[in-house]
């Protein structure tokens, strides 16, 4: 997988006066059945997350408040993604390296993955990443 493989989605949006609606289907706006779903809130001024890519988890991430940025490196090109509006979500197929940084104060990340939890599905060093990439293991 390369960085042209991201995708932005736009979900459906149901505006309201009362307040707005928005939601996501597995297999229509998320392309892969949803195994695991989890979210991270609360993350300290300056704190950075994912730091990882994954053998097989595709993943897609909704910014439900607030907003962030989702950097992803395919080991050659890189691309960062800012996610600000909880009617945009990021898809990731595996085998990208994602960091997630510059969150906003009570900024709430929605993510859906195609596996679940795996501790032997993450890379957690980049080093290790861009051998298994440039040796075609993912």
């Amino acid at each position: 997988m390369v960085v042209e493989d991201i995708k932005i989605i736009e979900l459906p949006k149901f505006m309201d006066p009362r307040g707005n609606l928005s939601f996501v289907e597995q297999n229509n706006h998320i392309p892969f059945e949803i195994k695991r779903t989890y979210w991270i809130y609360d993350v300290p001024g300056g704190e950075n997350r994912g730091g990882h890519a994954f053998r097989e988890t595709e993943e897609f991430i909704v910014a439900i408040s607030g907003g962030f940025e989702v950097t992803i490196n395919d080991g050659n090109n890189s691309k960062t993604f800012q996610l600000n509006r909880s009617y945009y979500g990021l898809y990731i197929p595996k085998g990208l390296w994602r960091e997630m940084e510059n969150f906003s104060t009570n900024s709430f990340a929605l993510e859906f993955a195609s596996t679940g939890y795996n501790p032997d599905d993450y890379i957690r060093n980049y080093n290790e990443y861009l051998r298994m990439k440039s040796n075609g293991e993912i």
